[in-house]
């Protein structure tokens, strides 16, 4: 079965072919052109993906270096001063952490005391 619709195969371009190899063995000015054109895209194409990925990866950090978290509940914004969430006002930290006082570290730790549980079996027996 042939895919030509009349029947008939295409014939083969060896002109085409024949000029093309000559232009890449003995190459004139359009040869080096060419190559120098096939070169540039060759570079192109495998750079252009990295060029993207560090590109993207910048792009990331600067983002997240201007999002801040609220301290009440959490929401993560950019650029505002007051949490479009629950309306606290960003970059005031609350809590032990931001303050500059000294903290007991009795009082800051907490007990953890273990617990003894049965397990009971869940098989009937049968």
């Amino acid at each position: 079965m042939s895919s030509h619709p009349d029947g008939m195969q295409r014939p083969i371009p060896w002109l085409w072919i024949l000029l093309a190899g000559l232009l890449l063995l003995a190459p004139g000015p359009a040869g080096r052109l060419l190559l120098d054109l096939l070169g540039g895209i060759t570079l192109t194409v495998l750079l252009l993906p990295v060029l993207l990925g560090v590109g993207g990866l910048v792009a990331w950090k600067v983002l997240q270096s201007r999002l801040k978290p609220c301290p009440a509940c959490g929401f993560v914004s950019a650029g505002s001063a007051q949490c479009p969430s629950c309306g606290a006002v960003l970059g005031q930290e609350q809590g032990p952490a931001s303050s500059n006082e000294d903290v007991d570290a009795s009082s800051a730790t907490i007990d953890v005391s273990s617990v003894e549980v049965e397990v009971m079996d869940q098989s009937d027996g049968n």
